[in-house]
């Protein structure tokens, strides 16, 4: 495979890329220092590059040379990488270690980077043979507050002067599967998250003497078990749910009680209408319990990411591809979809789209690794042509469809 072939010959290049990216990593949609370093990467390349005016992102599109076939129009792929690190203190003694305090690149973002640009050099490279256009979608933000909304705000899926037929995206996983191994699956991959923070309003008063008083604390406590019984016993099983309280908070000492308290907690669904039936729920669930207490409570929600969801057809092409490229043993179908959530969802929601994962984690005991968001996560970046292949293979394959 040519593709392969390119992305070996770019293997330094791409891997010192990803490394200086490790060094640097930075938070949430302002990302000024890795938005130069991929501009810097694409420079040079016959591309036409923007810069996102909302976010820190870039967009880069490259024209094919050749023509559609007979009787078929002229087709756009997008490809996705994002870039944003978290706010983790790197455990790590590697030579590359983040250089930015309190700062890691724990959930492998800075692999995705480089190797979207290696993607972009192997399509520059063999340009003449694409049938369409290719937009390079670099985003920030996907670890929150979300990148990818404010970049279709601002014309991404439009960015070719033709929308977009089909998007993918991948991401690179530090443990669960054996190294070297691309996993996914057709319909529901990730869930949707939403955040709720729930007030508890009381009246204080002296600890001695709590029937004064109306002790939120308690209440509260009732609140955070009670969300546990109604999701398991409300919910269907195949259609699950998580509630999680993440922070729960109230007082300042322990003979006083105060006026309030508060927690915080994600709620994961894999459906729309789980989803809408999940917030009614909790919220007609805490309200009452305060109301069989006497107390008051506020209910703020947070709409976060949708579901991610593969279409069956650009799912099964994926895999394909994947399969021909890299062979059947080197394929896992994921029996369920994972609970956590992904921001490339809001690209699936306009276009057809899949989404898959590669194992790239360092150690043969793939089970015990350190995963995803660990200060002790680990990425052999030795797989990134992998990646740079596959990413390239499916936009000359797709524009050829």
């Amino acid at each position: 495979m040519r593709t392969l072939e390119l992305a070996h010959s770019l293997s330094d290049e791409i891997i010192a890329l990803r490394r200086r990216l490790h060094r640097v990593p930075e938070l949430g949609n302002e990302l000024p220092i890795t938005q130069a370093l991929v501009l810097e990467a694409l420079d040079g390349l016959d591309l036409e590059v923007s810069v996102g005016k909302e976010v820190s992102s870039v967009v880069a599109v490259l024209r094919g040379g050749a023509e559609p076939a007979d009787g078929w129009e002229r087709q756009v792929v997008l490809l996705r990488g994002d870039m944003d690190g978290l706010p983790v203190t790197e455990e790590l003694d590697l030579e590359y270690r983040s250089t930015h305090e309190g700062l890691m690149h724990a959930c492998g973002h800075d692999l995705h980077v480089a190797g979207l640009v290696g993607a972009a050099r192997i399509l520059h490279a063999l340009r003449d043979d694409l049938a369409g256009d290719v937009v390079l979608m670099f985003q920030p933000g996907e670890e929150g507050p979300g990148g990818a909304a404010p970049m279709i705000r601002e014309g991404l899926l439009e960015a070719a002067g033709r929308r977009v037929d089909a998007a993918y995206a991948l991401h690179v996983y530090s443990a669960e599967f054996p190294r070297g191994v691309w996993f996914g699956r057709p319909g529901p991959l990730m869930a949707a998250v939403d955040e709720v923070k729930v007030r508890v309003v009381g009246r204080g008063g002296h600890g001695s003497a709590p029937f004064r008083t109306k002790d939120p604390i308690p209440v509260a406590c009732e609140m955070v078990l009670a969300l546990q019984s109604m999701v398991t016993r409300t919910f269907d099983v195949f259609d699950p749910v998580v509630a999680t309280v993440g922070r729960i908070a109230g007082g300042t000492k322990e003979n006083i009680i105060p006026d309030d308290a508060v927690f915080e907690a994600t709620l994961r669904s894999l459906s729309d209408d789980t989803r809408l039936a999940l917030r009614e729920r909790v919220e007609r669930l805490v309200r009452g319990i305060a109301a069989a207490h006497g107390l008051e409570v506020e209910v703020d929600f947070t709409i976060g990411y949708p579901v991610t969801v593969n279409d069956p057809d650009e799912y099964e092409f994926a895999r394909e591809t994947i399969v021909d490229l890299f062979g059947h043993e080197r394929y896992a179908t994921m029996v369920e979809p994972e609970m956590g959530s992904e921001d490339f969802s809001f690209v699936g929601q306009e276009v057809p789209s899949a989404y898959v994962n590669l194992s790239v984690c360092p150690s043969d005991d793939w089970e015990e690794a350190p995963d995803n968001h660990s200060p002790r996560a680990e990425f052999d970046d030795a797989w990134l042509p992998d990646a740079a292949a596959l990413l390239a293979e499916l936009a000359l394959r797709r524009l050829r469809r």
